[in-house]
């Protein structure tokens, strides 16, 4: 039966109307009805450290954060996260005026762009990008202006020349993400450094999404933007506890900024959710303060996954970008005799019985990104092997 309305008018606000259902959701219902391994949507398929997971439950019985928490987060928290700038990065933030806890670093980008851009600002971001930047971006009724990261000698590059060529006099906001999903590209202290000195030039906030800051590998390290000369008082720095905890279903984020900025970005995010995760806020304080040897473990954890992932797929035929931070890889299907990523996706369930994300998604510029592919490597070391295992058909 049709639905009874008065007018013609489409029910879904036309600012949304380009994005429909997420691929996340597609390709994991896929893995659902298929089987399939998912190396698709970025979530562990093991659990944070136990000692994290019992103050959480500590937290529950001793009745702490089953009301409603403080809107600006528990106190304990917005402290950790003060504390925890400072001991990685030499960062000062007051807890109680520059400190601010979210739903997740979803919701501190939306509450961000919504607090900050008006209609007719032009938002920079670096494409790929994580596909709610540009709901965000049009839900705040601004315009996205895309600066590709270009493949060049087995990684994906800024041209400095091109973001600078972007920025207009209409440019409010630079939205960066470092180190980057879907690339695995962590930007090096040049590239920062030529961002900050832009942005000062020409007098623009940035907002910088790091919630893999504690997956750096290699020889790269992440250096937080508001750290660079004349950027704290310009800069919302963005991180979450799932990607460093392993604990995505809570979704506790944050953003550290100066007074004014925290205070229209609360002024948004207010009237999203209010407040959230009352308990495991709690936790996640406890989480901040886990000594060195956790974040140091965890990063060597990961790099090994990523290099066992990273060579199977090499060795399944497919043009790997080994990534020097977040837990992604980018492969290029060419060498599969493939081009279409959207398709290639789709098939691959059947194919292969693994699930992969098409990088298209998170372009503007679809073409530029249809034959590039993301696969997760945030999963257990013998889930990765026997998806290794089943990719090496493809090449057969």
């Amino acid at each position: 039966m049709a639905a009874m309305t008065s007018s013609a008018r489409p029910f879904l606000n036309r600012r949304l109307a380009e994005f429909g259902t997420t691929v996340f959701a597609e390709m994991s219902a896929l893995a659902v009805t298929t089987g399939a391994i998912n190396l698709g949507q970025g979530f562990p398929d093991t659990d944070g450290p136990e000692e994290v997971r019992e103050a959480a439950v500590r937290a529950l019985r001793d009745g702490r954060g089953n009301q409603y928490p403080p809107g600006p987060g528990v106190p304990e928290l917005r402290t950790a996260v003060a504390a925890h700038q400072q001991r990685h990065y030499g960062l000062s933030y007051d807890p109680d005026t520059e400190v601010l806890v979210t739903a997740g670093a979803t919701e501190a980008i939306a509450a961000s762009l919504l607090a900050l851009v008006e209609p007719g600002d032009e938002v920079v971001a670096l494409e790929p990008y994580y596909d709610s930047y540009a709901a965000c971006v049009a839900m705040a009724g601004g315009t996205r202006v895309p600066v590709t990261l270009r493949p060049h000698e087995g990684t994906f590059r800024l041209d400095l020349e091109e973001l600078r060529d972007a920025v207009t006099d209409r440019t409010r906001l630079l939205l960066l993400n470092t180190p980057h999903n879907p690339t695995g590209t962590v930007l090096t202290r040049a590239e920062l450094a030529a961002v900050a000195e832009l942005a000062v030039e020409r007098d623009l906030l940035v907002v910088t999404d790091e919630v893999y800051e504690h997956l750096v590998f290699d020889t790269a390290e992440h250096i937080p933007l508001a750290s660079f000369p004349g950027m704290r008082e310009r800069t919302v720095t963005i991180s979450s506890a799932g990607k460093t905890f392993s604990f995505t279903g809570w979704k506790v984020g944050w953003i550290t900024a100066p007074p004014a900025l925290v205070t229209a970005v609360r002024s948004a995010k207010q009237y999203l959710t209010y407040v959230s995760a009352g308990p495991f806020q709690y936790a996640v304080a406890e989480a901040l303060a886990l000594p060195d040897s956790y974040f140091s473990g965890f990063r060597a954890d990961m790099r090994a996954r990523r290099d066992v992932l990273a060579s199977g797929l090499a060795e399944a035929g497919f043009g790997v970008y080994r990534p020097t931070g977040t837990y992604f890889v980018t492969t290029d299907i060419r060498p599969l005799g493939e081009s279409d990523g959207f398709a290639f996706c789709r098939a691959l369930p059947e194919r292969a019985g693994v699930v992969a994300i098409p990088n298209a998604v998170f372009y503007d510029h679809r073409e530029a990104g249809a034959p590039f592919v993301r696969f997760a490597f945030c999963k257990r070391t013998p889930v990765l092997e026997e998806a290794v295992r089943r990719l090496k058909a493809l090449a057969g």
